[in-house]
């Protein structure tokens, strides 16, 4: 009897250390946990961070984690705005805010923002262009951002603190003619800035060339100048004109007194008297200029005609002369 007794105590004792130790909990600084008493919500008893205890046949506590989730939406195909097919992806950052309405109101709330965001990222595609999906992406995220949040925060409990988009794949057609474009844009630049710095280069060379013109022995040392930089690379023949100012000289000298005093227009020649003119000596006769004399014409026979000649053949023919 009394060994019977003890084992009962035993039993007991052993019974009541386990539902002690199944009614402690250990809850994490990152979380906090929701109790449910026989399947109610206990909304005065969302226990914090530590160690808390339940009742151990009435109660069961649901931890929720309190820290900023990263999930990565799959890439999604749609048609840009701009009829461009694209294939987009993302990422978004949530976190819950209401522990009881993300437990209680939806079943599983990482699985029902995966799809919220894979709906939102293509009606985003569908009325974005190509360059706002490629350039604008801060207006592209906080839409996508604007749509999540408003489905997820009031009726889940969960704050949309932020969505990305990652990548943007477009077809091979539109990529080539994007390089094709940007190759052009880029010749582009470079043309207008080879015109504008031969531009500036022409003015400058204007402007030295004008000094220059002042002073002439300047020209004679920049001639010099460049002899000196063609003969460093010592794979040319140089053939030495005469000096400038040897030419000039010449010039002067040729052209000076065309310069120096103008040219006088000649004076009109003065008329001889008549008197003059009469006593003038007169001029030798003309030699007279014997005229040929021709040959005689020799008599030509009659050319015999079919009358004459009754057998249609001419014996000798004769050349036609005129009488």
């Amino acid at each position: 009897m009394t060994a019977a007794v003890i084992i009962l105590l035993a039993v007991v004792a052993f019974a009541a250390f386990m539902g002690l130790v199944s009614s402690v909990r250990v809850i994490q600084q990152y979380e906090q946990g929701i109790v449910f008493r026989f399947g109610k919500v206990q909304l005065r008893h969302v226990r914090r961070p530590g160690l808390t205890a339940i009742m151990p046949v009435a109660d069961r506590m649901q931890k929720v984690n309190m820290q900023t989730v990263a999930m990565s939406v799959p890439a999604q195909d749609g048609i840009s705005q701009d009829n461009v097919s694209v294939r987009v992806d993302a990422v978004v950052y949530f976190r819950v805010v209401d522990p009881v309405k993300a437990i209680v109101n939806v079943q599983n709330y990482n699985y029902a923002i995966s799809q919220v965001a894979q709906t939102s990222l293509r009606s985003v595609i569908g009325k974005a262009d190509m360059q706002a999906l490629l350039s604008d992406r801060a207006t592209i995220n906080a839409e996508l951002r604007e749509i999540m949040d408003e489905m997820t925060e009031g009726p889940w409990g969960v704050k949309i603190e932020r969505v990305e988009v990652k990548d943007v794949s477009l077809p091979e057609g539109m990529k080539r003619s994007m390089a094709r474009q940007a190759e052009a844009e880029r010749e582009r630049r470079a043309r207008i800035i080879t015109a504008d710095g031969e531009y500036q280069a022409s003015k400058r060379l204007a402007a030295a060339a004008r000094e220059m013109s002042k002073e002439p022995a300047s020209l004679q040392l920049r001639l010099l100048q460049t002899v000196t930089e063609v003969a460093a690379e010592k794979n040319s023949t140089l053939i030495m004109p005469l000096p400038i100012e040897m030419l000039r000289f010449f010039d002067k000298m040729s052209g000076g007194a065309t310069h120096a005093e103008p040219s006088r227009p000649e004076a009109e020649p003065e008329l001889e008297p008549l008197e003059a003119v009469a006593e003038s000596p007169a001029l030798p006769p003309v030699p007279e200029v014997e005229s040929p004399v021709l040959p005689p014409v020799p008599d030509v026979e009659p050319v015999r005609t079919l009358d004459e000649d009754p057998t249609g053949v001419a014996a000798e023919y004769k050349p036609y002369q005129r009488p």
